[in-house]
């Protein structure tokens, strides 16, 4: 079980000042809690629908590009590397 001691004592907070801020806090934001709770929850709800576009962004293009077939149409024996030739179908000469 994890205790509020550790984090009290870091802070240098005994639970009496702790309470009191909690109070403190309350009545000054107590309106507004509701307010800013549902503000959160927009921002939490548009961050994730944001990285599930992302996501499926990232699976389609992973998707398709593994389907489609390789870039160069030459067969393995005519992909040299620094020849450059006018017509791409003529076969390079040794």
């Amino acid at each position: 079980m994890i205790t509020a001691q550790p984090f009290l004592l870091a802070w240098g907070f005994s639970g009496w000042e702790l309470a009191i801020l909690l109070v403190l806090g309350l009545l000054i934001f107590g309106r507004r809690l509701p307010e800013l709770g549902r503000s959160v929850g927009k921002t939490i709800v548009e961050f994730k629908k944001g990285l599930a576009g992302i996501e499926s962004d990232v699976n389609n293009s992973a998707n398709s590009s593994s389907a489609s077939s390789p870039p160069s149409a030459l067969p393995a024996g005519d992909r040299s590397i620094g020849v450059a030739s006018k017509d791409p179908l003529q076969q390079p000469k040794n």
